[in-house]
């Protein structure tokens, strides 16, 4: 075998092993994606067994975190990367680590869905905890999209919407602070209201935190911190 063909074997090789990298983290983001739609299904129906298969399912994602972050590891020792390969590595990196953590919330999610199931309290706040929920799984699967595709314009797009779940998330906690004052009984079911939407609200910023990682990907440049109308300006999505 001439020097040529071994190094395009080796560069043959080295592709396969990103590519299975890249499947194993839509793997385990689909898995909390699930997660999180039956955290919500739970909370809205009062399903005690689906939110319970939600704590189950943890001890998955937190296995395809460890396995995907291991494998990061190994590539890097064995393959010392640059340019493109290396912010590939790096953006999986960080994008296992915001899944694990919308895994975490989708659980505490469910562990409140079980919690209130059967409780007495108002349930109008449901409407509006129900629409940030819809919007933040928009937002998940968004994230997830523009990292299968690795498109850039998509995941400004996406990371667009945030503000949006601060919004909802500001509402109901108005909306519920004004069913504490009316009636005290309802202090207790409304605060657990209200860490339902923060972990609503903490989904949406992870979500965000992928795009910015497909971005850094994509574009070779870190747009943490920096405002929307910014983001655009680095991708030229506009």
């Amino acid at each position: 075998m001439s020097g040529n063909t071994t190094s395009q074997h080796i560069s043959k090789q080295f592709d396969n092993e990103l590519e299975h990298i890249r499947t194993r983290v839509l793997s385990m983001g689909g898995l909390v994606e699930q997660q999180l739609t039956n955290a919500l299904r739970a909370l809205t129906e009062a399903n005690i067994e689906l939110g319970q298969s939600v704590i189950d399912e943890e001890i998955k994602v937190n296995t395809l975190e460890v396995a995907i972050d291991e494998e990061c590891t190994r590539i890097l020792a064995r393959r010392q990367p640059a340019a493109g390969d290396l912010r590939l590595l790096v953006a999986v990196a960080k994008t296992i680590t915001d899944l694990e953590r919308v895994g975490d919330e989708a659980e505490k999610i469910a562990k409140m869905a079980i919690h209130l199931a059967g409780k007495q309290g108002p349930r109008s706040y449901y409407i509006g905890i129900n629409a940030m929920g819809i919007h933040v799984r928009k937002m998940l699967h968004g994230s997830l999209d523009a990292f299968a595709r690795m498109d850039s314009k998509a995941a400004v797009e996406v990371a667009g919407k945030e503000p949006e779940s601060d919004e909802q998330y500001v509402a109901i906690l108005r909306q519920l602070i004004t069913y504490m004052m009316e009636d005290p009984r309802s202090i207790t079911s409304s605060l657990d209201a209200v860490w339902v939407a923060r972990a609503m609200e903490r989904i949406g910023d992870h979500a965000r935190n992928i795009c910015e990682s497909v971005i850094y990907f994509v574009e070779g440049k870190d747009v943490r911190h920096i405002s929307i109308e910014q983001m655009e300006r680095e991708v030229g999505a506009k």
